[in-house]
């Protein structure tokens, strides 16, 4: 009787553990979503430095990357985790957890984290993020992106680039070349998330109702964009 007891505290306190991990991973995602929208609402509030209207028109995903890791010795490398929403008929999806990752080379020394914003502005760049992964440069074009509101992408890069790339370090917001990284979902943090394995086309069209935590990250995504169709 003793053993069957002990055998069943165990039991016991192995299952709290695991709902106490749990807990802890999806508090993890939620800073996540969270640092996202802090990104995007730091990029309002400096309109001479954010993306032009007209890219924001255009758009039909935005991806954001908060603290982007970059270190290099002679061999860089790259790789950050971040989330993705894309525009639907009803507004914005919720979003997908997604990773990307990279290599330089060259003789470099010392390392640095920044906030990446990518920017789907053709409908070919949305259909290849429901591929799970893209590499840039190669499955799907992508340009370093123009700065300032008031600034204009012309109309040939808005028709030929899938993707515009744009990067924040130390405060300083500017366009960057991520030719050659790639894009994948995150499947183990979208299961995380949503309590089990959604599939990445189904969030981005816009087929999975979004949790509270999200809302924060959907409304700044869904202001900007508003914005940039009332000016």
């Amino acid at each position: 009787m003793k053993k069957f007891a002990h055998i069943a505290c165990l039991f016991l306190i192995a299952g709290t553990t695991t709902v106490a991990a749990h807990a802890a991973d999806k508090a993890k995602l939620d800073e996540r979503i969270e640092h996202a929208h802090e990104v995007l609402h730091e990029l309002m509030a400096t309109p001479d430095k954010g993306i032009p209207l007209n890219i924001t028109e255009h758009a039909t995903c935005v991806a954001v990357i908060p603290g982007y890791k970059k270190g290099a010795f002679v061999v860089g490398g790259q790789y950050g985790q971040g989330v993705v929403t894309c525009r639907t008929g009803h507004g914005w999806s919720a979003p997908a957890f997604i990773q990307i990752t990279g290599a330089s080379f060259g003789f470099q020394i010392g390392g640095q984290s920044t906030d990446l914003v990518l920017v789907a502005v053709t409908h070919d760049a949305f259909d290849r993020l429901l591929h799970d992964k893209v590499k840039l440069g190669g499955d799907i074009s992508a340009a370093a992106g123009p700065v300032g509101r008031d600034s204009q992408a012309s109309t040939s890069v808005l028709a030929n680039t899938g993707f515009l790339t744009y990067s924040r370090n130390k405060g300083l917001f500017a366009g960057v070349d991520l030719t050659g990284d790639v894009v994948n979902q995150n499947q183990d943090d979208t299961a995380e998330y949503y309590g089990h394995d959604v599939p990445y086309q189904k969030i981005l069209a816009g087929d999975v109702r979004p949790h509270a935590t999200s809302m924060h990250f959907m409304r700044t995504v869904a202001m900007m964009f508003h914005e940039a169709k009332n000016q």
